[in-house]
């Protein structure tokens, strides 16, 4: 799940002009990402229960817009919600392609990601399991973005019997002149087939700022903060700790990109 895949797009803004260049000497490219975050919330759902999180990612690229990556984090929602014996960490992996349209200044992004929770699940047959997989398509333009994504799992983030769940995702991220401080702003809704008491909106605002203003030693490291909160039913989204998972809650991170 990627929060903090708008984190994780800021971060990867910073290597830009590095990763251009080396484009034009190949068509492909490889970059990395890690980071430390106080909080590990993914559309507004808390996936360590108010826990820091380490993450980090792989990605290669072709100059053709072709892409693969995989990206893993720590997560506490599998023993304290879905019930497992065991399990805390979460692997995620995805491609697709991605691109700009003709001379109109829009992009598209058309892929497919893998959420796989390694662990010993929960005996009782009856509770779904949490891998999931997702198909989704993004329309940019400059700061903005609308992303859909479509469940085709049976089993969506531990919800049974809910192929066809699908969320959507409208953000913006709006870099403030030449101050090095990104401002970002999100709004989203899941809806949950055949689940539907577990369906919510969430929203955020972030703050980001690129550390490569002060030190070329500095360069790729980004430091933000981040609030964000949902409508999520407390009787759906609270773990065995008694903890809402879905509750207004601020971030703070540090990120590096290589």
């Amino acid at each position: 799940m990627k929060k903090l895949v708008h984190a994780l797009v800021l971060t990867g803004l910073v290597g830009t002009s590095t990763f251009a260049m080396a484009a034009e000497e190949s068509p492909h490219s490889l970059s990395a990402n890690v980071g430390m975050y106080s909080d590990y919330v993914f559309r507004g759902i808390s996936q360590t229960g108010g826990d820091p999180a380490v993450q980090g990612g792989l990605d290669y690229s072709h100059s053709s817009g072709f892409y693969l990556g995989t990206w893993g984090s720590n997560v506490g929602w599998l023993e304290d919600f879905q019930g497992y014996d065991s399990g805390n960490v979460e692997i995620d992996v995805y491609g697709g392609f991605r691109g700009g349209i003709g001379q109109t200044g829009l992009t598209f992004d058309l892929g497919a990601i893998q959420y796989m929770y390694p662990g010993d699940e929960n005996p009782d047959p009856t509770v779904a399991k949490a891998d999931t997989t997702e198909v989704y398509a993004a329309l940019g333009w400059k700061w903005f973005t609308a992303k859909y994504s479509y469940y085709v799992s049976d089993e969506v983030f531990g919800f049974g019997n809910a192929d066809g769940s699908d969320y959507l995702d409208i953000s913006a991220s709006l870099p403030i002149g030449e101050t090095g401080f990104t401002a970002g702003a999100h709004w989203g809704t899941f809806s949950f087939e055949n689940n539907g008491a577990a369906d919510y909106d969430d929203w955020k605002v972030s703050l980001a700022y690129d550390m490569g203003k002060l030190s070329d030693v500095t360069s790729g490291v980004t430091v933000g903060v981040a609030y964000t909160d949902t409508d999520a039913d407390s009787a759906v989204w609270t773990d065995g700790n008694n903890q809402f998972l879905g509750d207004g809650t601020t971030t703070v991170w540090l990120s590096k990109a290589f």
